[in-house]
């Protein structure tokens, strides 16, 4: 099981290295930067980056890669799209991966982006999943490239994994999507608590990450589609009753962005 380290980056991304302890070995997710991950590399001289993960193109996400590589010849695997420089191996859903000695499995995750990938280790003692800009804690990520339909079949994928799945993403949006998540369940206890501790966490400048899916299940209304209240809200915001479902999403995620 590998060690996860967050390297906040810019203003609110966060680059996760995952260590073998046992090999030395670290793979950076989605370095948007080099910067932070040549400085943890430079503190830790032990250590050696030898993969990195990317989820897909956005240039948060990507920006580091080259400068990386060069420094460290490192191997970069990541989604099939011409446009991302330096991929040494293209991953397409299904196909297995290995880091520190567990079995990854790749997952398409199109709706963020439509080459958006996500890695998940189905470990029965401790699975967890790198979801990129598909899965927020509290939210998901807006739909730039693919189509609500495509994002909500998304996100049901990964909410069909297990509950006690740790989830790691890239964004320190969790108090912000926590807001607007009460905005649709105002009257949902889970998320009035999980706020304040978030606030909490937030004024002591601490991370909120990572979450559980058990925990976004019963907080994120983007995994809550087919629950009564928030259909109830997204009929309301869309001016005309939606369907549970991917009608509900479209619905909320389209609040969402101008929230």
């Amino acid at each position: 099981m590998p060690t996860f380290i967050a390297l906040p980056a810019f203003q609110d991304n966060y680059i996760w290295l995952l260590t073998d302890d046992t090999s030395f070995k670290v793979t950076a997710v989605d370095p948007g930067d080099a910067r932070p991950v040549i400085s943890w590399l430079g503190r830790h001289p032990e250590y050696q980056l030898s993969t990195i993960l990317l989820t897909h193109h956005h240039r948060d996400h990507t920006g580091g890669v080259l400068s990386l590589k060069a420094a460290t010849q490192c191997r970069v695997l990541g989604p099939d799209n011409p446009t991302i420089d330096g991929i040494d191996r293209t991953l397409a859903d299904g196909d297995q991966i290995n880091l520190a000695g567990q079995s990854i499995r790749v997952i398409a995750v199109p709706g963020h982006t439509l080459d958006h990938i996500a890695f998940f280790c189905d470990d029965p003692q401790d699975p967890w999943l790198l979801s990129g800009d598909t899965l927020f804690a509290g939210g998901c990520g807006r739909v730039f490239e693919g189509t609500p339909e495509q994002m909500h079949d998304s996100l049901q994928r990964l909410a069909a994994l297990p509950d006690d799945t740790t989830i790691y993403c890239t964004h320190e949006y969790t108090q912000a999507n926590l807001r607007f998540a009460q905005a649709v369940e105002p009257e949902n206890p889970d998320i009035r608590i999980r706020l304040e501790v978030v606030e909490d966490l937030r004024r002591d400048g601490q991370i909120t990450l990572p979450t559980t899916l058990a925990l976004e299940k019963r907080t994120n209304p983007f995994l809550r589609c087919a629950e009564p209240a928030v259909v109830e809200a997204a009929s309301r915001q869309a001016g005309a009753e939606v369907s549970p479902g991917a009608e509900t999403f479209a619905a909320i995620r389209a609040w969402k962005d101008i929230f």
